[in-house]
């Protein structure tokens, strides 16, 4: 269904048509269908023109089958390998739009549209300084333009989207996103406002502990960036109160959260090297059935390790159990240590049930396809690419619904 605007009325009599856009003030974009009559009429100057009878048209709900994906986290906590992970199990490499600002934080593939909500800063670098706000605290960012941009590429409407240059520091020039199969929006505030929050679909929080993520970075910014380990403790502590107020409560909201943290089968590790690494599932989201291992609903506690699957110290152990989780009722899969032997997997994979492969041995063939990502000998790629495919299932079966409501319609 359309709702449309019609600025004359036309005779039942016209011939063609041409559709054309408008921009709305908003950064939308609507559809004016041009109708022209057969007949002609004449001007005040006494000549004849053809007339032209506008329709302005624009999408409503239910006409767009866009599903839309939030994913939050701190920055520097995984959501560019997560990203890339994702679009790989809908298929094709996710760029940033062609013949646009090189700048751009937006990446496309054949499927999924990921947008950085970085670009609905309200305030540039130079501004936040001046304020004395960093990016995290909510005066610092755009929600009415963000949950109105969002809502309008879910109903199917192309949206005109800000820029945040992360080079300069500055908004740059809007760029043109139109509807796509799966909208991901990621970054610090996906479910930060409520109006937001309800056009997703599923939503996902990885969690990082202080402890790694402060080896973590520790680790790039020693190494790779020269900085000390006194300035590297100040940016963290500077950042802390505003995550802690309006990054962190965020995951209550989630349907799943990964949460990485220290290892427990090596007493006082403090190195960050080997993880522990929780999914965390929410229960009764709709078209999502968490993942299980052996048994639904049971404990169980599972050392793998053996002739099947090659373990160097500490070894791996697995955990899966119900949970509560914010007063929700959770599903808990756990896996602390990582693998030697990627190919392997496919022995721990055929003991997890609800991972919504599409053949035997999809999870290790994802993770062997992407052995060089971040996190893939641990708990991190592991849950990351199930995550992944059980939002394609997810995603399959919204459609499906969808295609099926106009059909019950009309039979109703």
């Amino acid at each position: 269904m359309a709702i449309c605007t019609v600025y004359t009325t036309p005779s039942l009599n016209s011939t063609c048509s041409i559709s054309t856009t408008s921009k709305t003030q908003l950064g939308f974009h609507q559809k004016q269908v041009v109708f022209y009559s057969s007949g002609k009429k004449t001007s005040k100057r006494g000549s004849n023109t053809t007339s032209p009878y506008v329709i302005t048209c624009s999408t409503t709900v239910g006409d767009s089958k866009t599903v839309v994906i939030g994913l939050a986290a701190d920055s520097g906590c995984g959501k560019s390998t997560f990203m890339r992970r994702l679009t790989s199990v809908f298929g094709g490499a996710a760029e940033p739009p062609k013949g646009g600002n090189p700048d751009s934080n937006t990446l496309i593939s054949d499927t999924t549209t990921v947008i950085c909500l970085d670009d609905y800063h309200s305030l540039d670098r130079t501004g936040r300084k001046q304020k004395g706000v960093t990016a995290l605290d909510p005066r610092a960012n755009d929600f009415d333009l963000m949950y109105e941009q969002v809502k309008a590429i879910k109903d199917g409407i192309p949206v005109e989207k800000p820029i945040y240059n992360h080079v300069t520091g500055l908004l740059d020039p809007p760029e043109l996103i139109k509807p796509p199969k799966i909208l991901v929006i990621e970054g610090l505030h996906p479910m930060f406002d409520s109006r937001v929050r309800d056009l997703l679909d599923f939503s996902i929080y990885l969690d990082i502990s202080n402890e790694v993520k402060f080896a973590w970075k520790i680790q790039r910014d020693m190494a790779e960036r020269g900085h000390s380990l006194e300035s590297i403790k100040a940016s963290i502590e500077a950042r802390k109160p505003d995550f802690d107020a309006y990054i962190d409560p965020q995951k209550q909201y989630a349907d799943a959260v990964i949460e990485v943290l220290p290892t427990q089968l090596i007493p006082d590790d403090n190195e960050g090297k080997i993880l522990r690494v929780r999914l965390i599932m929410k229960e009764g989201v709709e078209f999502f059935n968490p993942v299980y291992l052996f048994d639904e609903g049971s404990t169980v506690s599972w050392i793998p390790c053996g002739r099947k699957l090659t373990c160097s110290y500490p070894g791996i152990k697995f955990y899966y159990g119900p949970d509560t989780y914010f007063g929700h009722e959770v599903s808990v899969l756990e896996m602390d240590g990582q693998f030697d032997r990627l190919d392997e997997l496919i022995y721990v994979e055929s003991h997890l049930s609800n991972i919504s492969t599409k053949f035997y041995g999809e999870v290790t063939q994802q993770m062997l396809k992407h052995a060089d990502f971040p996190g893939s000998s641990n708990g991190t790629g592991l849950f990351q690419t199930i995550v992944g495919l059980k939002i394609r299932d997810l995603y399959e079966q919204l459609i499906s619904t969808k295609a099926k409501t106009p059909v019950e319609a009309t039979k109703a």
